[in-house]
């Protein structure tokens, strides 16, 4: 799930709260069909159905026009050493690192795709200085 992106350019890291891995992937498909309400991690349960990314958001990733990378909580904090930021989160990747764009609280306001999308539109990253 992870996607490299160019270091030097600035972009999105999408951070679930799950960890990676071929179990912990068909746990969480199985957490998500058996017990939705209780999935953990809120941007994987609006993004992600059990069987993969959704088509729309997919598509609107698409058009951001920034690069993005997707990460597990695991591997955040083995790449980047961000033990201590609640999750989900999207981060904005600079020349110093990643910081926090949006934060968890902000992501499991989130009842819809929708919801997201608007949530990242509004950020500084894609709006180029439009401020949050």
């Amino acid at each position: 799930m992870t996607g490299r992106t160019d270091s030097a350019k600035p972009g999105l890291v999408f951070v679930y709260n799950a960890r990676s891995g071929l179990f912990n992937a068909l746990s969480d498909a199985a957490h998500k069909i058996f017990s939705p309400r209780t999935y953990q991690c809120n941007l994987c349960a609006i993004t992600h159905s059990a069987l993969g990314m959704r088509r729309e958001w997919k598509q609107f990733l698409e058009g951001l026009g920034v690069p993005l990378e997707f990460l597990h909580a695991d591997e955040l904090r083995a790449r980047d050493g961000a033990a201590d930021v609640p999750l989900p989160a999207i981060f904005q990747r600079g020349d110093e690192g990643v910081e926090v764009l949006i934060d968890a609280e902000s992501i499991n306001a989130c009842r819809t795709l929708d919801d997201l999308k608007r949530l990242i539109l509004s950020s500084t990253l894609v709006n180029g200085g439009a401020g949050q």
